[in-house]
């Protein structure tokens, strides 16, 4: 895991001053964003959603890792609590939090080091223990079974076995000592053959049946050094020599004075001949000996080679803490040419300078506590393990799915999944390509084929993202989906076009969060504007991601950097100079700099941002399922929802009187009660006719949640009630039809009043549903059915070339009245335009199609049927 990027604002020294200036860029770029927008003549429906959008990207650039060393220190303090101290927080920043950062980092480190020296002491301590009790215990069981005599010599080796025991306990405590770098060392003169014999005595009195021969060349050899630490070297190594040797087996031991072409030259020229001279100590065994590859395992601590010998690994490893502080190393070797077992080394100075402190610096290192211990082959280096590489075992919070701001703020309603989605470059990738047509595609052109590509582009990229692309419901969405996208290519009312995407985004949504309650369904719509704050950690590490890579980021920056320099110098000398400016619009006819950059930039950013968050939404949908209505308390008695629903009951029923009486009565009668003429009065009340449609639907879910079901009576009083209620709801929507239908007859036919028809047709529907949920009390599937039928309504009356039937209409009510809104149909867009001109007399349609607005040229991008076909009509004079 790569270190955490700095954030821009990291060296500002106050959490405070971060803030302001946060909140002063965010304003200042949402300024210049909207001004330019505005100058440059962006409508305000796309300028504002394109500055917030501006506003938040700077919010979360500038922002980035302000907080994130806290979240880190919240983890990391969590994994020490369970003994883990080696975690580490990424502080960058020179605010008040990347000084605590630091401060919990040299915490950490001191709490590490503390537990690293206590764990080593207590294996240090049982590793070295163990071999004079083995020794000590033999002995004593050797005296009891009699095969040892109890007599001076076998006391005296004893005694001596004890003595070491009590040498070793305080030796020990220095080699704890040896972490922290302060270890001194006590030299003498040690005869070699001496240390030799001692170390061979106290192997041989285990009694495990192995043979040491032991030879030192020169037979007088003495060299300086500590006695108590040399001795353990030998003890060491001889005894993880006998106890990996098969029994009757031999154990060679030499020591010899190194060559003096192989010794490093003395420092010091006036220095003794000695100075500079050293001394091998090298023991051989016939077991199994020691892999290659194990070589330099066994030479660390908990560096086992032979996972059957018993041992724990730590005998070499403190024989190369004894070895580094006379100033040498242990090495492993091969075992020569025709000989097995394990050869192992250790080459000393002959006179140790007296600097233990340089030695004792590099042993105590945390993180390669056998200091400079070599092995026999290829040179090694060794590479320290820096702050920054042990910080790393603890990822940035800001890399991480669900350890950012925004997911603490979405919490358990819309986690991220971590498995999937670390980083996310197709969606991007595409996002921006298909924001790049759209900006080529949509500005100064009418909605077209264009406009339908662009919208399927977006559509099947989103679909293959889905998580729920397999689900029936998915399937359903997407071919309605299709149908209502194709409306911007078959028909020219922009209105339409509106309604059709409109009602497109809501099956989208639904589709991709898989909503099924009208609570889901709702929460679906909204979680797509969210899907801009929800997506942005996973944004950020894409494009950090993307940062990274040796040829995709220089490219792409790089082209950014050409095309702005294109533009502008481009720009300056084709509006300073007439035969440069030629040239610039022969290369570029359709593009007007000055005019169009802007605006197509905008919708680059808005069209590219509102696919990015679907394919968010796609990927990561929210758990809208959960956003269900508190639990129903139903009342304990039944006239408790009984009487306000018989109250609307009876109200309903006063209204069917009215409406009879009026129907009965005719014009006279409404004229003489009300003062109105028939026209007038079925007017007046269409639109409550709707609302109180709309309203019976939610007193029929209220009535469900609070009216109590638990017994057979109480469920079929139920559905008597609120069937009664639907039915008298389905009379009101037929005189509402009616109504309108008599309105329509008498003042013409328009757009709103077809809408509206087709409005309370679909509530009607839905009320009809309701019945049929209410035979059985489940009605899961209604919100889902509701939608699915509003959106194939819109399709079918987009099929159906609304505006060209409304001309129909109101042609054939000139025919039959001779009353006809010429103004009203000159209003009517191309869709009307053939029909018009059919049904019309000569002279009038030619006064309406004069009147009537003309749309601009459309190219192949452009191209709609209903303005093909308004355009394949004779010229208008």
């Amino acid at each position: 895991m790569a270190a955490r990027t700095a954030s821009p604002l990291d060296g500002v020294a106050s959490i405070k001053v971060k803030i302001g200036l946060l909140v002063a860029l965010s304003i200042l770029v949402a300024a210049v964003v909207l001004q330019v927008g505005s100058r440059a003549g962006v409508p305000a429906w796309l300028t504002l959603p394109v500055t917030l959008a501006a506003a938040l990207g700077v919010t979360q650039l500038f922002a980035r890792g302000m907080t994130a060393p806290l979240r880190q220190m919240t983890r990391a303090a969590g994994r020490m609590a369970g003994g883990d101290y080696s975690v580490r927080v990424a502080a960058t920043s020179a605010d008040e939090v990347g000084t605590l950062g630091r401060a919990f980092n040299r915490m950490a480190g001191d709490l590490d080091d503390a537990d690293r020296q206590r764990r080593q002491l207590l294996a240090t301590v049982s590793h070295e223990l163990r071999t004079p009790l083995a020794a000590q215990r033999a002995l004593l069981e050797n005296l009891v079974d009699g095969v040892v005599r109890p007599d001076d010599a076998a006391l005296q080796s004893a005694l001596a076995q004890s003595e070491r025991l009590s040498a070793l306990v305080g030796d020990l405590l220095e080699v704890s000592r040896v972490d922290g770098g302060a270890v001194p060392l006590q030299l003498e003169q040690v005869e070699v053959r001496a240390l030799l014999d001692a170390a061979v005595a106290e192997t041989g009195v285990g009694g495990r049946g192995v043979h040491v021969e032991s030879v030192v060349e020169p037979a007088g050899l003495v060299v300086a050094g500590d006695p108590a630490r040399l001795a353990q070297v030998v003890a060491n190594l001889l005894d993880n020599a006998v106890r990996h040797s098969p029994a009757g087996g031999t154990v060679r031991v030499r020591a010899a004075l190194v060559p003096d072409d192989a010794s490093a030259p003395a420092s010091d020229p006036s220095a003794p001949a000695t100075q500079g001279a050293r001394w091998s100590l090298e023991v051989a065994d016939e077991g199994p000996g020691i892999a290659p590859e194990l070589a330099e395992r066994v030479l660390t601590r908990y560096g086992v080679g032979d996972d059957a010998s018993g041992g724990t690994g730590l005998g070499l490893a403190i024989a190369g803490w004894v070895c580094q502080l006379h100033g040498g190393t242990l090495e492993v070797l091969p075992p020569g040419p025709g000989r097995a077992g394990a050869r192992v080394r250790a080459l000393l100075p002959v006179a140790p300078r007296p600097a233990p402190e340089r030695a004792l610096a590099a042993a105590a290192a945390p993180h390669t506590p056998t200091g400079p211990v070599t092995t026999a082959g290829p040179e090694r280096k060794e590479t320290p393990v820096t702050t920054a590489q042990h910080a790393a075992s603890l990822p940035p919070s800001d890399d991480l799915p669900g350890h950012t701001a925004v997911d603490a703020l979405f919490g358990r309603l819309w986690p991220e999944r971590a498995d999937t989605l670390r980083t996310a470059p197709l969606p991007l990738v595409a996002s921006l390509v298909i924001g790049a047509v759209a900006a080529a595609v949509l500005p100064y052109r009418n909605l077209g084929l264009g406009t339908a590509l662009v919208l399927l582009a977006a559509g099947g990229l989103v679909l293959a993202l889905s998580v729920h692309r397999r689900r029936a419901w998915t399937v359903l969405s997407a071919v309605l989906c299709v149908g209502l996208c194709s409306m911007v290519v078959l028909r020219a009312a922009e209105w339409l076009a509106v309604v059709s995407v409109l009602a497109a985004a809501v099956l989208v949504t639904t589709a991709l969060t898989d909503a099924r309650r009208l609570t889901a369904v709702l929460a679906g719509g909204a979680a797509w504007v969210l899907s801009g704050i929800r997506g942005l950690p996973l944004l950020g590490r894409t494009l950090s991601a993307a940062s990274r890579h040796q040829v995709l980021w220089p490219v792409v920056r790089t082209a950014a950097v050409s095309l702005v320099a294109l533009v502008v110098f481009g720009g300056l000398f084709a509006s300073g100079d007439a035969v440069f400016g030629s040239w610039a619009r022969q290369v570029l006819p359709s593009v007007h700099l000055a005019d169009s950059l802007v605006l197509r930039v905008f919708v680059w950013f808005f069209v590219g941002g509102v696919v990015l968050a679907a394919c968010y939404l796609a990927l990561n949908p929210p758990r809208v399922d959960r956003l269900a209505l508190p639990e129903a308390r139903p009342v304990a008695r039944a006239w408790e929802w009984l009487v306000p629903v018989g109250v609307v009951l009876a109200v309903f029923v006063v209204f069917m009187v009215a409406q009879a009486s009026a129907m009965w009565g005719g014009h006279e009668f409404v004229l003489r009660t009300t003062g109105m003429s028939y026209a007038d009065y079925v007017h007046q009340g269409m639109g409550q006719l709707t609302v109180a449609t709309a309203l019976t639907l939610l007193t029929v879910a209220l009535t469900v949640r609070k009216a109590p079901r638990a017994t057979t009576a109480q469920r079929t009083l139920l559905r008597v009630v609120l069937g009664a209620l639907c039915l008298l709801t389905l009379v009101v929507v037929a005189s509402a039809l009616y109504r309108m239908a008599v309105y329509q007859q008498a003042f013409g036919f328009t757009v709103l009043r077809v809408l509206a028809d087709a409005f309370e047709l679909w509530l009607g529907l839905v009320v009809v549903m309701v019945i049929v949920s209410g035979v059985r009390l489940s009605g899961a599937w209604l919100p889902r059915a509701a939608l699915a039928t509003g959106a194939a309504m819109v399709l079918a009356l987009g099929v159906g070339n609304p505006e060209a039937w409304i001309a129909q209409q109101n042609i054939q009510r000139y025919e039959q009245t001779g009353k006809v809104d010429l103004g009203y149909l000159a209003t009517l867009g191309p869709d009307a335009t053939p029909v018009i001109e059919d049904g019309l007399p000569a002279q009038m349609a030619q006064d309406v199609l004069g009147r009537q607005h003309v749309p601009s040229p459309d190219d192949w991008l452009g191209w709609n049927l209903g303005r093909a076909r308004a355009g394949a009509l004779a010229p208008r004079p």
